[in-house]
């Protein structure tokens, strides 16, 4: 029974301590001078078309197809999916000089079904290369140029640097979450790509050979089609490479609703992805001596970083009683290097890329901020969400 009892305490520790490890080895490399950069004269090679799925977006995509307007790559094609609109996305899209399409469909929604329905419009004449840019996501000059040539390089998926800023006057609480955004779209990318592996895809700023994209199921309506996508391609053998030195960004909702629905969206999705696919697909590249698929499923089954903190921290706990019940140290012991490697980890990440983020007080009130995702992570067993949301805009009515 004792034996047993130790196998139950101590594997998971175990587990936990294993994922730590590999995200403390990602902010690690993440620290070290990074492989050669993409040359910052790079120009975009080919056909290119950028795809804009976008619902009930109007106004707010006006800075978006500017910006990307204003990169000026020739030959340019830029498709917006308005997709179950009930406003003007369409005409102010028109207005700006895109070319659009409209999609109705209210019984599947969701940001798959707009890129697959956007993808079959550009098979009549398929461009060389797609970006995938959201509606209210800009791109930094150059920026596509660079996606484009890599993409053409490495005939891979490429992710671009894609960077959430705050909205004025922001709040510890959104101070934090930007710092937990930057650790996985930066820091831990960073390091992936310095170990020679392939990257999360995240969303936006994602560019795709043509051949890459034919035969994949886009239209599903999976709440985080980012890594769902990201996975299946690397499945393929199209796993995607970072590319640092092409940025995109956007911009944190500022309004309660609004914040409170796109972070449950992102984490019960990446909790639900950890299960339908990270740990599936470790077995399906260990089977297949895949690397790339190895580390990327690996990468995957890490989880929001202040849930990776809160687990440590309760399975820490939990092997303290445990050790002063039994007197089994293998479960603290494990537990103890794992919260360490974990809490030296998040302290090294912050030292080197997030003091201009969060100062060193509110790194203190990060418990305070663990507590409050509480609710999300108990939702997840109780009420998971599994259909898109479109989080609040800050423009919209109340």
């Amino acid at each position: 029974m004792t034996l047993i009892l130790n196998m139950l305490i101590s594997l998971p520790a175990l587990l936990l301590t294993l994922l730590a490890l590999w995200f403390g080895m990602q902010v690690v490399a993440a620290c070290l001078p990074g492989r050669t950069p993409t040359r910052d004269n790079a120009t975009a090679c080919g056909r290119l078309a950028v795809l804009i799925p976008a619902h009930n977006e109007s106004t707010n995509m006006i800075p978006t197809l500017h910006a990307i307007h204003s990169q000026g790559l020739a030959g340019l094609r830029v498709l917006v999916v308005a997709d179950n609109c009930s406003d003007d996305t369409a005409q102010v899209a028109k207005n700006e000089g895109a070319e659009v399409i409209e999609r109705s469909d209210p019984t599947r929604r969701g940001k798959g079904y707009a890129l697959d329905f956007g993808i079959q419009h550009l098979t009549a004449a398929p461009p060389d290369t797609v970006i995938v840019m959201d509606a209210d996501c800009l791109p930094a000059p150059g920026a596509m140029a660079r996606m484009v040539k890599l993409a053409t390089q490495t005939k891979r998926p490429v992710q671009a640097l894609y960077l959430m800023n705050n909205p004025n006057q922001p709040t510890v609480k959104s101070r934090i979450a930007k710092f937990a955004w930057l650790v996985k779209n930066h820091v831990r990318a960073r390091g992936l790509h310095w170990f020679g592996l392939p990257c999360q895809l995240t969303g936006s700023g994602m560019a795709f050979p043509w051949h890459v994209l034919q035969g994949v199921p886009l239209a599903t309506g999976e709440i985080v089609e980012d890594m769902k996508l990201g996975i299946t391609l690397a499945a393929r053998g199209y796993a995607p490479v970072f590319c640092e030195q092409a940025v995109v960004s956007s911009t944190f909702p500022a309004n309660d609703e609004g914040v409170r629905s796109q972070r449950k969206r992102w984490e019960h999705g990446h909790l639900a992805i950890i299960w339908n696919e990270g740990l599936p697909n470790l077995g399906r590249a260990l089977l297949n001596r895949d690397q790339n698929l190895l580390f990327m499923a690996l990468d995957l089954c890490i989880p929001p970083l202040a849930l990776l903190v809160m687990m440590n921290m309760v399975w820490l706990i939990v092997a303290s009683i445990y050790w002063a019940w039994l007197g089994s140290a293998w479960a603290l012991t494990i537990s103890l290097i794992g919260m360490l490697i974990t809490a030296a980890s998040v302290t090294l990440a912050w030292y080197k890329f997030g003091r201009s983020v969060v100062t060193g007080t509110d790194m203190l009130r990060v418990p305070i901020y663990m507590l409050s995702k509480l609710s999300v992570y108990a939702g997840f067993l109780f009420r998971r969400q599994t259909t898109w949301v479109r989080s609040k805009r800050d423009n919209e009515p109340k």
